[in-house]
């Protein structure tokens, strides 16, 4: 038997571990939760790791996957040996190269992060929707339950498909597993070698297309052969499942770790037996173990192989006593008398009697169950719920257990007190803190540091939403002597530890829910030691002192802040917890931190590090016990923000945001997704430390402040000086200085100081500053709980403010522009977002008129991320409507909606002229030739129509009926199809293409980041040469894709290039004209992103340098100035006046290559200072041109080519 150490990592990384060491090709494509195991094999490759061959496997990112699963079989074609990474929508792409690679006979393992398909909603969580629809693909399909069986079993599944020759898909539940960092006894390569028979790997090699020895595959076959060539891989399937147990049996020679395709555990006489598979089943096994040592006849069987399904071997599996079987499905199949894994069961069972062999004497019972849908808790108490249920004289049959079924009634009550004793000598700690603050980071060290220091068990789960930064983050950690199957999350009053590493959460949250008796409560607070008590809540104060919880705290930012940290209070935090818990010696702890520091640090720089070797010195003379048992304050009343919402809002939305969505019952749920606008105001994040104070006297009213707002929590308003008479006393206003506006009016500024989130860009943008005083500008930040009270009563004032009339302002201005109510707020994306800001504007000059197809990606996250929308309405109720249909195919779900306002604008056209007889002939034909291309003839237009659908109203016929139905189209809609770079650029690319050409009135906003943010910053075809990113290890050897150049190819589309934090009035020009324009916009907007590696502070300054360094030309292309003889190409940004090593350098994206690979990052630099250069002399060329003669234009394009690549700089790991 071979000796293996252990490692302490998660399933994704398991998984690829194996993959790399069995591979050659590897082609990847992101998508939430497998985006890591693709992350792990570039930076292994481009580091130089090699395979079980000796050899570093070439890993190529797709622009789809189905471009992935193409590369794969193109790759196992030409012999090689390959796989890839995948989940949800990913997979689902992939299904028709499945059914070409299983039809082929190729072996390949695809490895896959199982998880929820989108459906009323999108869900980034895990469950088998996904792995469920490739059932019938021709795959072996193997399911692992934990980290230690991901890797154990990727070895299996590899070794059975170069067998077998029968391609595998090897997966696991996303998150759940994924994400679940134990752990493991680490497979060897001596055990891998010992796996594999090169002679498999020889026969397929031998198998591979090859001019040598020429064959025809992949023939169109007839209806005389095409069944018959069907049938020829039975024996293939027929003897796989034998293959897979030998692999298994060879493996436990090797390691002693013993798996069987159907694993029994239980009472050897159970009669109540529950069958299924994933990580559910190890909380099941948890459970069985406890019931049976209490005398229950219980057992669970644990599905591995579902394809191809062995009855035989399953029934074997199930002792014989068995009387009633509950088998679980974590899928829904909607229409179907049960979900997959049932179906198969029921059929084996009864195929079995009808053989008239069955050895349980008379068929059990069976009854199929759903769970567990998007990583659902799946808890003993449920599970012994299904167990009392097999009990019952009159089982339930297709029910569901987790969620209250008030509409079906198909759900199962349990209790959920039900605790097992398999924690009993584990220390169990939650941790609660902020997207972006690094708790999730640093308890990850945590967990490595126990695992690999100690001979505990460890195990940790991060319960995340699919909000970007500023989100809260839950971390439950598990340390034990034995080993932990428990896949359900830390339960209520089970914590030794809790620790909160936000003071606002304090107000929003029971955190001490979880705290057990006795148990450790750390906190990070800005009181002084002998105030943090008075500072609890009342609620708070009564369970410490109930509970008997010791208190403990720190104020972290500010350590952060003297270490030169800034907001990043991680490693501060992380030092705390080993301090206090005391699982590690205190500097045998300290000294762990710092190697887990260098490890995770090392590569973006020296610095980074030391300031973290700084914080965690300085932590602990900062951490203070506090003496609990003072005097609890009187309990607060506070108004609910939902007091006045809407009913659903008060059911629905107020408890999701309450941590109470589980609670929900499913009559209160959308049937059809659709959900309420402006709900993002009722959230109150409270994430800034500090906020923006307006000095009105030196202010000199230029809008720029509200312009960069991400969050929309800064606004202007104008309006009449009678609306202060019922002001509160602390409220600004000055008379506006603008000329335009009536006699008497008044201008406020004015923040949202709960939906601050403290980013200092209005601060930062604001160019005015006090001539007696230089630090002092017209907007200053100033701590925000001292202003808290005071600004929110002035905010509710401002908001009730009157809308100025937005057809008499000049929004052509900034100033004037951003007098108009933004339709986008308080979203939650990233502090300081470089998206956001243009999804605002457009909401501003367009929303109460938009549609707005969403490609997956941030702006669908930020915009449509449950429990709230930042999308809203104004005051008449208008708004943009919002939808997101898939990542791939956004440009095409706009183009239809374009398609049917226009069919229907037609169709009311049609109806209206039919029907003028009966209606105002001057009313008819005002409507018809209306003009709506300012914001006035938008209004007309708009009362024009309520006028028409008062007359219809009184008529009575078909036609009327109908026209009333349809009117709403006779006025003008805004079609926005919005979406990142990695839509635009790689995997919607086509459909960008298709809808640029159709010359259809669509508006695209790419929101360029230069990555694939949304799935943690992978390269994109957008990511700049010479930047680092996930999937580009090495460094991006290839230039940036010039989308903009491409779609000026076309005759009728207008593109622009904007940054705003470049130049404002050009990206509101561009905004405005693109909406203008009778056919295709595109405008492609640069967006810094956390991803890039800088302080997101600095946004604006990011923004200029990549302008002037060249990085980002400014343009409008209007094919409208063609026909005037005016050059359609105006250059609004001059020539490069920086160098671009100076803005690189100024990035962690581009710096860190000068860390790992200083040669290549120097070539690198200099071909894109060449390359940059060139670029904005073939635009300045164009600029010039009379594009009118498309001869000389296209002379001009055919001539003009970059300059001479660089001398090869690609990365010695990735050649």
């Amino acid at each position: 038997m071979d000796k293996a150490g252990t490692v302490t990592i998660d399933g994704n990384q398991a998984a690829a571990t194996i993959a790399h060491m069995t591979n050659e090709v590897i082609a990847i494509y992101p998508i939430t939760p497998s985006s890591n195991m693709g992350e792990f094999a570039d930076e292994w490759s481009a580091n130089g790791r090699r395979n079980l061959w000796g050899t570093i496997p070439r890993v190529v990112e797709m622009q789809s996957e189905g471009g992935a699963a193409g590369a794969i079989h193109g790759a196992l074609q030409g012999g090689a040996l390959a796989t890839t990474f995948t989940a949800s929508q990913g997979l689902l792409l992939m299904i028709p190269s499945m059914y070409k690679i299983a039809g082929e006979l190729t072996p390949t393992v695809f490895h896959i992060a199982a998880r929820s398909l989108a459906c009323q909603g999108l869900s980034i969580f895990g469950d088998h929707s996904d792995v469920m629809s490739t059932r019938q693909t021709g795959y072996g399909m193997l399911s692992s339950n934990c980290p230690q069986e991901v890797m154990d079993l990727a070895l299996i599944a590899q070794t059975a498909t170069l067998q077998s020759r029968v391609p595998f898909l090897h997966f696991f539940d996303g998150f759940r597993t994924s994400h679940e960092v134990a752990k493991l006894v680490e497979v060897t390569q001596d055990t891998v070698r010992a796996m594999i028979d090169d002679s498999w790997v020889e026969a397929h090699r031998q198998r591979a297309l090859s001019p040598a020895h020429p064959v025809l595959r992949g023939s169109s076959q007839n209806p005389d052969v095409y069944f018959q060539a069907r049938e020829t891989v039975n024996p293939y399937y027929t003897e796989l499942p034998g293959i897979v147990q030998g692999a298994m049996d060879r493996f436990a020679e090797l390691t002693g770790r013993q798996y069987r395709l159907f694993e029994y555990e239980g009472a050897a006489d159970a009669e109540r037996v529950i069958i299924l598979m994933g990580s559910g089943a190890e909380a099941v096994h948890e459970t069985v173990d406890y019931l049976t040592g209490r005398g229950e006849k219980v057992g669970v069987l644990k599905v591995r192989l579902y394809r191809p399904f062995a009855p035989e071997r399953l029934l074997a599996a199930l002792p014989e006593t068995v009387r009633s079987i509950a088998v679980l499905d974590r899928t829904k199949e909607p229409g179907s008398d049960g979900e997959p894994l049932y179906k198969d069961v029921v059929t084996a069972l009864a195929q079995q009697v009808m053989s008239g062999e069955s050895r349980f004497g008379e068929m059990p019972r069976v009854i199929g169950g759903r769970y567990g849908l998007s990583s659902k808790e799946f808890t003993p108490g449920m599970i012994v719920a299904v167990y009392e249920q097999l009990a019952q004289e009159q089982l339930k049959n297709h029910f569901t257990i987790g969620i209250h079924d008030d509409l079906s009634h198909t759900s199962l009550d349990w209790d959920e007190r039900v605790r097992t004793d398999a924690h009993e000598e584990t220390f169990q700690a939650v941790f609660y803190g902020l997207g972006s603050d690094g708790t999730v980071s640093a308890n990850k060290n945590s967990i490595k540091i126990i695992g690999e220091s100690t001979d505990l068990h460890a195990q940790g789960y991060f319960v995340y939403d699919s909000k970007k930064s500023g989100a809260v983050t839950i971390s439950h950690l598990r340390f034990g002597p034995d080993r932990i199957r428990s896949s359900y999350l830390i339960g209520d009053g089970d914590a030794n530890f809790v620790a909160c590493h936000q003071p606002t959460f304090l107000e929003k949250y029971d955190l001490l829910n979880y705290a057990r008796q006795g148990a450790v409560f750390l906190l990070n607070s800005p009181a002084a030691p002998d105030s943090v008590w008075d500072s609890l809540p009342s609620n708070i104060q009564q369970e410490i002192i109930d509970r008997e919880i010791s208190l403990y705290c720190i104020d972290a930012y500010d350590v952060a802040q003297r270490s030169g940290m800034g907001k990043r209070i991680n490693t501060i935090m992380q030092t705390c917890f080993f301090a206090i818990s005391g699982i590690l010696p205190k500097e045998q702890a300290i000294q762990s931190i710092k190697d887990a520091v260098q490890k995770t640090y090392g590569r973006k720089g020296r610095r980074i590090t030391e300031l973290n070797f700084k914080a965690i010195d300085e932590t602990l003379a900062c951490l203070h016990q506090v003496a609990a048992g003072g005097e609890v304050k009187a309990k607060e009343e506070r108004t609910s923000l939902t007091a006045r919402a809407s009913e659903f809002v008060q059911q629905v939305t107020a408890e999701i945001i309450a941590e109470r969505g589980d609670m929900i019952p499913v009559s209160r749920m959308p049937d059809d997704g659709s959900f309420p606008l402006g709900t993002a105001a009722y959230e109150k994040r409270n994430l800034a430390l500090e906020i923006p104070v307006w000095e009105s006297d030196i202010c000199t009213q230029c809008g720029k402040c509200p312009f960069v707002c991400p969050h929309s929590a800064i606004r202007s308003k104008v309006f009449h000086e009678s609306e202060l008479e019922s002001a509160p006393e602390n409220f600004k206003s000055v008379p506006v200085k603008a000329k335009g506006y009536p006699e008497g009016y008044h201008i406020a500024y004015q923040v949202a100081p709960e939906d601050c989130t403290g980013c200092t860009l209005c601060v930062d943008i604001c160019p005015i500053r006090d001539k007696s005083n230089s630090s002092r500008k017209a907007l200053n930040m100033a701590p925000q709980p001292a202003l808290r009270a005071q600004e929110r009563d002035n905010w509710d004032f401002f908001t009730q403010l009157p809308e100025y009339d937005r057809s008499q302002l000049k929004i052509n201005t900034i100033a004037g522009s951003m007098h108009l109510q933004p339709l986008f707020e308080f979203s939650g994306a990233c502090v300081g977002c470089g998206e956001t800001p243009y999804v605002k504007l457009a909401s501003q000059l367009f929303g109460d008129r938009m549609l707005v197809a969403n490609a997956t990606g941030c702006s669908s996250i930020y915009g449509g991320n449950l429990p709230t929308t930042p999308w809203t309405t104004s005051p008449d109720g208008r708004g943009p409507a919002w939808c997101n249909s898939l990542f791939e195919d956004n440009a095409e779900f706009g183009l239809g909606m374009r398609l049917a306002v226009d069919k229907q604008r037609e169709m009311a056209r049609e109806l209206l002229e039919e029907l003028s007889g009966q209606l105002d002939q001057q009313l008819v034909q005002a409507i018809l030739e209306a003009d709506e291309t300012d914001e006035a003839g938008i209004h007309e237009q708009r009362e024009r129509v309520k006028l028409l659908d008062a007359a219809l109203a009184a008529i009575d016929s078909d036609a009327a009926r109908n026209l009333l139905s349809l009117s709403e189209n006779l006025c003008r809609k805004s079609v926005w199809i919005v979406g990142g770079d990695g839509w635009a650029y790689d995997i919607g690319y086509g459909g960008v293409d298709h809808v640029l050409a159709s010359g259809e009135d669509v508006n695209l906003l790419v929101l360029d980041t230069e990555v694939y943010s949304n799935t943690g910053g992978q390269t994109s075809k957008a990511t700049p040469r010479g930047a680092v990113a996930k999937f580009s290890s090495g460094g991006k050897a290839t230039g940036k894709k010039d989308l903009a150049l491409l779609a000026m190819d076309y005759e009728n589309v207008y593109v622009a290039r904007v940054a705003y934090g470049g130049k404002d009035t050009q990206t509101l020009n561009a905004f405005l004209e693109a909406e203008a324009h009778p056919g295709p916009s595109l405008i492609i907007a640069f967006s810094p992103c956390i991803a890039h590696g800088v302080d997101m502070s600095n946004n604006h300054r990011q923004q200029d340098m990549a302008v002037k360094s060249g990085h980002w030309p400014l343009f409008r292309f209007n094919p409208e100035n063609i026909p005037q003889g005016k050059p359609p190409l105006k250059l609004d940004s001059r020539a490069p006046s920086m160098p671009y090593r100076d803005y690189v350098q100024s990035e962690t994206r581009f710096n860190m290559l000068w860390h790992t690979h200083p040669e290549v990052a120097e070539a690198l630099v200099e071909e894109e200072q060449k390359f940059v250069n060139h670029r904005y002399n073939y635009y300045k060329q164009l600029s010039q041109l009379d594009w009118s003669d498309s001869e000389e234009v296209a002379q001009v394009k055919a001539t003009a080519r970059a300059p001479v690549a660089a001398p090869d700089a690609t990365p010695e790991g990735e050649k």
